[in-house]
């Protein structure tokens, strides 16, 4: 399929206007010029945003709750969700937009996670973040205004990367239940050795120049192979929690995406794998001006529902 038209026309203009490109950046520059390409995002109203901080190994995680709007008092299921951004770039205020529509859209409370990034913070510093955060969410229910039998994970791209893996955790008897995992085009596989990488890594937005330095800079000296920072490469895949993966079919990190949701599959996991044509990896994050990042939220919202009955 064709590249989608709008997403055509914002790849067209980025071109137009130049500029380096993100590997060629320090990851301070990086984050300001990450910061500028979402600054158009249309956030729509939720019930209630509350910032607070979470208690770290030996720091304080920002985390930011939002009530949807149509929150049953006291009994709403519970989405923490992980940004993007290749472990190295990405916020709460980045994350904000998709947050808010993920909120109204599944009924759940969101609790988005400002965990800490790399280099500065190597791999398993945000893992660890997420996790403090999780075991957090679920322990304040009561003040939450969520059940906490019911909870999900979510992210998208390096933050689908950190989901996947606290499922692996949680599985494993490292922190609370989880009930469903939202996967949108995660990273899975830091091997990057998927075809997709390669046919994709050119003029999609995502580059597979720009993939390398975020795996460098967030694994350092850690093998790409691990399960403790691969999810595709995790001994053991049985009795994880359902999924919806969203894939994009001009994204480099597609193959890995859909890799996953097969390895999940033959592992007897329940997986609903989508892949949007004609669209590009961060498309759901454009969902002010891509109409199919439009529909993704509405997909996700629904998965989400449905899985925390």
């Amino acid at each position: 399929m064709p590249l989608d038209p709008q997403v055509k026309q914002l790849l067209d203009g980025l071109a137009q206007a130049g500029g380096p490109s993100l590997s060629d950046l320090s990851p301070s520059e990086a984050r300001e010029i990450y910061r500028g390409m979402v600054a158009f995002d249309q956030p729509e109203e939720v019930a209630r945003v509350d910032n607070r901080v979470v208690a770290g190994v030996d720091h304080e995680v920002p985390v930011r709750v939002y009530t949807p709007v149509a929150a049953v008092g006291g009994d709403a299921p519970l989405l923490l969700w992980l940004h993007g951004g290749g472990w190295v770039i990405g916020d709460l205020d980045t994350a904000d937009a998709t947050a808010r529509a993920l909120a109204n859209r599944s009924g759940a409370v969101v609790v988005s996670v400002g965990y800490r990034l790399a280099p500065e913070h190597r791999s398993p510093s945000a893992l660890e973040d997420c996790m403090a955060a999780l075991i957090w969410a679920v322990q304040e229910a009561e003040m939450l205004g969520v059940d906490s039998g019911r909870v999900a994970v979510g992210g998208d791209s390096a933050g689908g990367n950190l989901a996947a893996l606290l499922c692996h955790q949680v599985r494993d008897g490292s922190g609370p239940t989880i009930s469903f995992q939202l996967l949108v085009y995660p990273a899975v596989d830091l091997t990057l050795s998927h075809r997709s990488i390669e046919e994709n890594g050119q003029g999609y937005l995502l580059t597979k120049d720009t993939m390398c330095w975020f795996a460098d800079c967030y694994l350092g000296d850690q093998d790409p192979k691990s399960g403790a920072v691969s999810p595709l490469w995790a001994a053991s895949l049985a009795d994880l929690p359902p999924a919806l993966i969203i894939t994009a079919e001009f994204d480099p990190l597609r193959d890995e995406g859909e890799a996953y949701a097969a390895a999940l599959r033959q592992a007897g996991v329940e997986v609903q794998l989508t892949r949007y044509d004609g669209q590009i990896h961060g498309f759901v994050g454009l969902a002010s001006m891509v109409a199919d990042g439009a529909r993704a939220l509405e997909e996700a919202g629904a998965a989400l529902r449905d899985g925390l009955r």
